[in-house]
């Protein structure tokens, strides 16, 4: 599968980076941090809402093939990259100042398991979902810029084409705002094209709102407390995900 690239004239978000106390963390805006790393454990999850992401473990604890829309400073597909190793990661960033700074973040060089694709991500969904061999097992959509956000990453032909482009039982993870007037809007926008299949995570700082829409078998709560998606990981993964893992477990239960 081809997919397009952006224009070579269309404007971009200069990122920046900012270190400190053994940190760096990419900004867009001062007020609105993208990612951060620690200098120590460069593949650890430092940023509460990318561990809830990491839910898709609960459903999927061996995804064949992950794509990401959105690469920020890296931390979700480092830490993919440390811990999935049988998986295919592939990673769509349409801002090439973005993948400018993969060095300044430690994120892997393009190999045979990780490849970073500087394309408009709903392009690129667009063009796997009419292509029948491009199916993956898990989506991860976290795409924002110094305005919040992308448009392009929140309609409804997006998520119907994210939809199209997941395996059968693949699931679609979508970082949103709690605080855009329109998140009531996409949030019925994903559950259209997902016929209802879905259930919404607040992250632990509450300002992030993480999204879980699943194809093909429905969401089960009973289903999901018994999944021990972490066994097989190393004590690191289990440190850092084993409760976040249990948090979204109980807010399932809890009434909407």
């Amino acid at each position: 599968m081809t997919a397009p690239t952006p224009a070579h004239a269309q404007a971009f978000d200069a990122p920046f980076v900012f270190s400190a106390e053994g940190h760096k963390s990419l900004y867009f805006t001062l007020d609105q941090l993208q990612s951060r790393m620690s200098c120590a454990q460069p593949t650890q999850l430092e940023v509460d809402y990318t561990r809830t992401m990491m839910g898709f473990l609960l459903f999927d604890s061996q995804p064949r093939h992950i794509t990401m829309i959105g690469l920020g400073g890296g931390s979700l597909l480092k830490f993919c990259y440390r811990h999935l190793p049988d998986a295919q990661l592939t990673v769509i960033e349409i801002n090439p100042d973005v993948i400018a700074l993969r060095q300044e973040f430690e994120v892997p060089e393009d190999n045979q398991r990780s490849t970073i694709v500087c394309a408009d991500g709903a392009d690129f969904i667009h063009a796997a979902a009419l292509d029948r061999s491009a199916r993956y097992d898990v989506l991860l959509v976290d795409g924002f810029n110094s305005q919040g956000q992308a448009p392009s990453l929140c309609s409804q032909t997006f998520y119907d084409d994210c939809f199209a482009a997941l395996s059968p039982q693949g699931l679609m993870v979508v970082n949103l705002h709690h605080d855009d007037p329109n998140h009531p809007l996409f949030t019925g926008r994903i559950r259209q094209a997902f016929d209802d299949n879905l259930f919404e995570v607040a992250s632990q700082e509450k300002s992030n709102s993480l999204l879980f829409a699943r194809k093909g078998q429905r969401i089960s709560v009973d289903r999901l407390r018994q999944a021990d998606p972490l066994k097989n990981f190393a004590p690191e993964v289990r440190a850092q995900l084993a409760g976040e893992f249990a948090r979204i477990s109980w807010m399932m239960t809890q009434p909407t």
